[in-house]
Parts: C-alpha cells; sequence; structure tokens
C-alpha cells in the first residue's frame, strides 16, 4: 500500500525528495491554506506536512485516514492536539531545525536596536547625514541581556549573547535544570529581577493560557526606561495594546517583534506607525538552511511514524501505531 502525504504549503525539494525516495505518494497544495481547500487535501491522506495553517478539529475530522502530522517546526497552536489525542493522530515537531537561526535574528534584532541600524538606515538614505551626530547607539559589551525562557533557542542566544559579545547573560525560568546552566549565565529567582536589572529583555517562550498577555503594562513598567524588549517567541505572549504605550510613552528604549498577535500583521497595525520598534514578518525561522531542515526533519517524522517507529520528537504519541 502506497502512503499519501499530504503538504498544503510548499516545503524546499530536500524533504519533497526525502518522501518520493521512500515511496510516498504526495499531495501537493497550491498555498491556500482555506478550510475548504485544507479538507479536500486531507481527504485521502495518510500524513501530513504541516506548516502555519489553521488545522482545528473541523479540518482534521475530515481528514479519516489520517495517522501522523510532520510540523514544519516547533510551535503546534495551530494544530488542535487534542483531536489528535483522541484520534489515535501523531504529532511531531522539528526542534533542532530552526534553534540557531531564530537565535541569530534575536541577536541581529538586538544589536539594530542597540545601534539603531534601521533609523539610520532610512535618515542616511534621506540625505541627513546629521544623524550620525544627533542619534548615538549603545554598544551591547557589558550591557545585561535578560532572558525569560531558556530552553533549545534562548541557550543559543545565551551563548552567542555571553560568548560572542561579551554580555552578562541573567535568566529566569522556572523550568529550567539548574544543573545544565552554562557557567556564563546566571539565573534569578523573579521576573522582576530581569525586568529590573536588564538592558535587553528577549522572551523565549511557548504560547500556552499562562503565557497569554503575560507581557504587559506592569510588566514594561518595570523595565528600565534605556532597556530594549525583543521578542521572536509567538505573538500571543505580548498585549500589543501595552507595547504601544510603552513605546509611545517613552516607558522603554524601544523593541523589536518578530510575531504578533494577529498574523499576517495588518500594516493597519498602530505599532508600525513608531519609530522605536523595529518589526519583521515571521521570518527569524526562514533561512535557506533551516527550510531545508524543517522539511527534512518532519518528513523524517511523518516516515517513522508510518513504519512502526516512534519519532524522534512526539508531542502526542500513542501506543499503537
Amino acid at each position: 500500500m502506497t502512503y499519501k502525504i499530504a503538504i498544503p504549503q510548499p516545503i524546499t525539494e530536500l524533504g519533497m525528495e526525502y518522501l518520493r525516495e521512500r515511496g510516498y505518494e504526495i499531495i501537493e497544495g497550491t498555498g491556500l491554506t482555506d478550510y475548504d481547500t485544507l479538507k479536500q487535501l486531507l481527504a485521502n491522506a495518510d500524513g501530513l506536512l504541516a506548516r502555519t495553517a489553521d488545522y482545528p478539529k473541523e479540518v482534521l475530522s475530515a481528514a479519516k485516514k489520517l495517522k501522523v502530522i510532520g510540523r514544519f517546526g516547533v510551535g503546534t497552536d495551530n494544530l488542535d492536539l487534542e483531536y489528535c489525542r483522541q484520534n489515535g493522530i501523531w504529532v511531531a515537531i522539528a526542534p533542532e531545525a530552526n534553534s540557531n537561526a531564530v537565535a541569530e535574528h534575536t541577536i541581529g534584532l538586538i544589536m539594530a536596536t542597540a545601534r539603531q541600524f534601521v533609523q539610520m538606515d532610512k535618515l542616511t538614505r534621506m540625505g541627513n547625514w546629521e544623524a550620525r551626530n544627533a542619534n548615538k547607539g549603545r554598544d551591547v559589551s557589558g550591557k545585561v541581556l535578560g532572558l525569560i525562557g531558556m530552553g533549545r533557542i534562548g541557550s543559543l542566544v545565551a551563548q552567542k549573547a555571553a560568548l560572542g559579545l561579551s554580555m552578562k547573560v541573567i535568566v529566569y525560568d522556572p523550568y529550567l535544570d539548574l544543573n545544565k546552566v552554562p557557567e556564563y549565565v546566571s539565573t534569578v529567582k523573579s521576573m522582576d529581577e530581569i525586568l529590573s536589572q536588564a538592558d535587553f529583555i528577549s522572551t523565549h517562550l511557548p504560547a500556552t493560557n499562562e503565557t497569554k498577555n503575560m507581557v504587559n503594562k506592569a510588566f514594561f513598567s518595570k523595565m528600565k526606561n534605556t532597556a530594549y524588549f525583543i521578542n521572536c517567541a509567538r505573538g500571543s505572549i505580548v498585549d500589543e495594546g501595552s507595547l504601544y504605550w510603552a513605546l509611545s510613552n517613552k516607558i522603554i528604549a524601544g523593541a523589536a517583534c518578530d510575531v504578533f498577535q494577529k498574523e499576517p500583521a495588518s500594516k493597519e497595525n498602530p505599532l508600525f506607525s513608531l519609530d522605536n520598534i523595529i518589526v519583521s514578518p515571521h521570518n527569524a525561522a526562514l533561512t535557506f538552511e533551516t527550510m531545508d531542515s524543517m522539511g527534512l526533519e518532519a518528513s523524517m517524522a511523518i516516515d517513522n511514524v508510518l513504519n512502526n517507529c516512534e519519532p524522534k520528537y512526539p508531542v502526542v504519541s500513542h501506543k499503537y501505531i
């Protein structure tokens, strides 16, 4: 029997070739992600390689043969995991693929906020050479980077910041195994310690009920007015109205965000009217290298399950495959 794998949104050839070489039939979509289109693509699928489209119960219930979902990346907030648990569908993620890319993007945003790269580029193009005297940047060497959450990505950010940029790294993560904390990282016992001490604060948290709107007015009010806030994690973590308030009232010096509460973000988003925030379109993980790696890891997870093997990083697993 030939298994069919639905790939509604495009991936690079590496993952596709991996599946073809193993005899799978690929049901390739056009990138459209409305529910009716997804239902049609999944109708006869044994496996799903899922990117950013939403897969609620309404969509997944149309996939009567579905056995496994390989997630192109890490986040699973676009998948109805409870439906998968109840219906014997495995879900696996690809956490190794994009960690370095997101960490590099985070470091890039730290540098961009500190040295005002985007603002200086804009002013220089306008012929404002005097901007070099009126707008001074800041060194990052010796500054305090506060990390909220230190999983795979946060750990890499800490490494690059401490060893590459000579920053002092402090971390708040109540779930952190203290025996695995490197010597160049200091842990603190409360988030307030991060907020009061850090010159740069970067969040590295999943989207959960616990973290939703965790970054709010109270959060920003406890930061230094010279500090910068960075978010390359999940948009739901930040209350954007509070971020707008903090930036427009100079409660904090600036921010940089790769993720937003509603995506795709509208050009009418009030944050986009401010000049002390740098934004990017949730592309921190989207390098040529990670696109290959995420597609391959997700494809390997699908192949594992359909060959009665447990995938490397299961999120939803079942006793019998």
